[in-house]
C-alpha cells in the first residue's frame, strides 16, 4: 500500500517506521530537521521492550506534490495544525485515497453521516470557517482513536512508551472494503487495528479523560497520578467528565465504562505529564479547541449546560494566550 504519513512526530514516526519495515511504500511529509534526518539516516524506532529497528531508505519530502497520489494518508499532526496543511494536502489525493484522521479530541467530521437532526453540521471550534471540510471531502475520511504513547527523542528517532492499538472506524459505522484493507495493513505491521462500528463512542472514552485531565494538568502542573489522588482536583475532573457525559449521551453516545472506572484508569498511568502540560512547558500551542472547546460547542448544540468545563477552558485559554504573546513557556522547577 502506498501511504503518506503527514507529520513525523512520536505517533507519525511510530506508524511510518513500522509500516515501512513491513514492506509498505511509505513517504513522510515533514519539514526542517526531521526532513534532513530521515533522508540522511532513515527512521530509528526503539520499541517498548528496548529492541531497536531501523527503517532505512524511507522517503521524506516537504512538498506534497512531490509525493503524489497515495492509497492512504495518515494525518498524524495535532488538530490545530491541520488547517495550515490544507493548501498542499490535495496533491496526495487520488480518486480512491482515504484519509485517516488521527487527532485527539472531537474531529472536524464529527457530524458526517451521523444519522439524526445534526447530520452534516459543521463545528466552528475545530473547523473555523469550514476550511477543512472544504479541502477534504468527508467521503475520504476514516476515523481513528490513537492509544499508544511514544516520544520523539530527536529528529528521526522515536521511542515507544507503551501500546500499539489504533482503532479504526467509518463515520457511518460500516465495515467497508477500504477499512478492512487498512486494518489488515496495520496488523501486518504489528499493530492492533480493530474496526469499530461506533467510532464516536470510542473517541468519547479517550476524550473523556483528555478534556478534564489535560487542562487541569496545564493549570496545576500536576501529573495524572497527582490530580487523581488530590481530592479537590479529582472532584473537579469528575465534574467536568459528568458534564461531558451528559453532552455525549444527548448526542446518542453510550459509555461502556463508568466515570470512576475511567478516573481509576488515568490514576493507574502514574506520574505521567499530559500532552497539554508538556506543550505548556515547551512553549507550544495546546490542543485546547479539539479537546475542550469542541465539547462546549457540542453542549450548546445539544442544549446541555457545561459550566465547569467552560470555566476551566477560560482559564486555560488565557494561559495559552499569555504564553503565546510572551513567546514563553511555563514549568515548575526546584527553588
Amino acid at each position: 500500500m502506498k501511504i503518506a504519513v503527514v507529520g513525523a512526530g512520536a505517533i507519525g514516526g511510530f506508524l511510518g517506521a513500522r509500516l515501512a519495515l513491513a514492506g509498505e511504500d511509505v513517504t513522510f511529509i515533514v519539514r526542517r530537521a526531521n526532513l534532513a534526518a530521515i533522508n540522511a539516516r532513515g527512521f530509528r524506532l526503539i520499541e517498548e521492550d528496548g529492541r531497536e529497528q531501523h527503517a532505512q531508505g524511507v522517503r521524506a519530502v516537504q512538498d506534497m506534490a512531490e509525493a503524489g497520489a497515495q492509497d492512504a494518508v495518515l494525518l498524524a499532526v495535532k488538530a490545530h495544525q491541520v488547517a495550515e496543511l490544507l493548501p498542499g494536502l490535495r496533491a496526495l489525493f487520488g480518486p480512491q485515497t482515504v484519509l485517516v484522521s488521527m487527532q485527539n479530541g472531537v474531529p472536524w467530521w464529527y457530524f458526517h453521516k451521523l444519522a439524526g437532526p445534526h447530520e452534516g453540521r459543521r463545528l466552528e471550534s475545530v473547523d473555523p470557517g469550514g476550511l477543512i471540510a472544504e479541502a477534504i471531502e468527508p467521503e475520504r475520511v476514516i476515523g481513528s482513536v490513537v492509544y499508544p504513547a511514544a516520544e520523539l527523542l530527536e529528529p528521526g528517532v522515536v521511542r515507544v512508551i507503551e501500546g500499539n492499538r489504533f482503532t479504526l472506524g467509518e463515520p457511518d459505522g460500516s465495515r467497508s472494503e477500504r477499512i478492512e484493507a487498512l486494518s489488515q495493513t496495520l496488523m501486518k505491521a504489528g499493530f492492533k487495528a480493530p474496526v469499530s462500528r461506533d467510532i464516536r463512542s470510542e473517541i468519547w472514552v479517550k476524550l473523556w479523560g483528555n478534556l478534564s485531565f489535560n487542562p487541569i494538568s496545564a493549570l496545576t502542573h500536576a501529573t495524572l497520578e497527582d490530580i487523581c489522588r488530590f481530592p479537590p482536583t479529582r472532584a473537579l475532573a469528575a465534574a467536568m467528565m459528568g458534564e461531558a457525559q451528559h453532552v455525549a449521551e444527548a448526542l446518542g453516545v453510550r459509555f461502556r465504562i463508568g466515570l470512576e472506572q475511567r478516573i481509576a484508569g488515568a490514576e493507574a498511568v502514574g506520574a505521567h505529564k499530559t500532552s497539554m502540560l508538556q506543550d505548556v512547558e515547551a512553549g507550544r500551542a495546546p490542543e485546547l479547541a479539539a479537546l475542550v472547546g469542541a465539547v462546549i460547542e457540542l453542549g450548546r448544540i445539544a442544549e446541555v449546560p457545561t459550566p465547569t468545563i467552560e470555566a476551566i477552558h477560560a482559564a486555560t485559554a488565557l494561559l495559552a494566550r499569555t504564553l503565546a504573546q510572551q513567546h514563553g513557556r511555563l514549568r515548575v522547577e526546584p527553588a
